[in-house]
């Protein structure tokens, strides 16, 4: 079936086209530009956190969920301290490496790579890398 023999499904398919390049909006933060910190005993924990961070929870406006987004890596042994998030809700997605996520619960959960965690507002979490190599994860905080 031709477009051209049918005007209606020529017309929504320009409309269709017309709306994903008007109104889709997308940003992009090239790994090279993010914003580099390296966060000491963070929560509580022990070592270093290191940081590449697309943007940091002062940046975004007060409508948009998404309030902080980084690249977070841990070194054996070195750990983000069990503690609570009051206001928002943490995901860690896991890269490489392997760790112990601590839950809501407080019960200690083996994490590795692919493996996705979640807290949620009023909740409380930690993170330790146990093998050999770095851990690796993404982490997003959102907050309604």
């Amino acid at each position: 079936m031709s477009l051209r023999k049918h005007p209606v499904l020529t017309a929504i398919a320009a409309l269709a086209t017309l709306t994903a390049t008007q109104f889709v909006h997308a940003e992009v933060y090239p790994r090279e530009s993010m914003i580099k910190a390296e966060k000491k005993e963070a929560g509580g924990g022990k070592g270093v956190l290191y940081g590449e961070y697309a943007f940091t929870r002062d940046m975004p406006k007060k409508d948009e969920a998404i309030k902080e987004i980084s690249w977070l890596t841990l070194k054996p042994g070195d750990s983000i301290g069990y503690h609570k998030h009051v206001t928002n809700e943490d995901t860690y997605i896991i890269i490489s490496g392997t760790g112990i996520f601590k839950d809501k619960d407080g019960k200690d959960v083996p994490v590795k790579a692919g493996d996705v965690t979640i807290v949620r507002k009023g909740e409380s979490h930690g993170l330790t890398a146990t093998g050999s190599e770095p851990l690796v994860f993404v982490d997003v905080i959102a907050e309604q």
